[in-house]
C-alpha cells in the first residue's frame, strides 16, 4: 500500500472516530427514548452505548419527538460540549489548506455544507488566502472559521454556504 494511500486512510479513520469523542445532549432530551428507560440510574460507558444503540436502531426516540411520547420533546435547545472539528484537526487542516488539498480540507468543506462541485473552489479560497487564514501560530479554530466565513461571503460562488 502506498504512503499515500495510508495516510488518507487513517486520515479517514481519524475523522470518522472523533464523533464518538464529543458527548452532547441527545435531540429530544436527555431523558429521551427506551434505551433511556431502560438504564435509568446507569453510568458508565456500556450503558451509554447500549441505551444509545437501543435509541438508534429501534428509531424510538425520533417517534418519540415526532409524538411527544417516550420521554422525548423537540422544544429544548440541542447542545454540544466538545470542541469543534476544526479545533480537533487544526495542524492537518493547516498543512491541507497550505497544500490546497486534502481530508481535513474535504471534512471542513463537508462540514460547512459545501457542494461537490464547490469544493475545489473552496479549496482554493483557502489556499490563497493562507496568510489571512493562519496570521500566526496561536490561531484559534474560532478565528480561522471566523475568517473561512468573511472570505466565503466576500466569494459570489460560496457566499451562499455561509452563515
Amino acid at each position: 500500500m502506498e504512503k499515500f494511500q495510508i495516510r488518507k486512510m487513517a486520515g479517514v479513520i481519524a475523522l470518522a472516530a472523533l464523533p464518538s469523542l464529543a458527548f452532547a445532549e441527545a435531540p429530544g432530551g436527555p431523558d429521551c427514548g427506551w434505551g433511556n428507560m431502560l438504564f435509568k440510574g446507569q453510568s458508565g460507558l456500556g450503558s451509554h452505548m447500549i441505551a444509545s444503540t437501543t435509541n438508534g436502531t429501534s428509531g424510538n426516540a425520533t417517534f418519540g419527538m415526532t409524538s411527544g411520547t417516550n420521554g422525548c420533546s423537540a422544544n429544548g435547545t440541542l447542545t454540544y460540549g466538545g470542541t469543534s472539528l476544526l479545533a480537533q484537526v487544526m495542524d492537518e487542516f493547516s498543512e491541507d489548506v497550505a497544500q490546497g488539498q486534502g481530508d481535513a480540507l474535504d471534512a471542513i468543506a463537508l462540514t460547512l455544507g459545501i457542494d461537490v462541485e464547490d469544493r475545489a473552489r473552496f479549496a482554493r479560497l483557502t489556499h490563497n488566502n493562507f496568510s489571512t487564514l493562519f496570521p500566526n501560530e496561536n490561531v484559534t479554530a474560532e478565528e480561522v472559521m471566523a475568517s473561512i466565513h468573511q472570505l466565503m461571503r466576500n466569494d459570489a460562488q460560496l457566499s451562499k454556504y455561509a452563515a
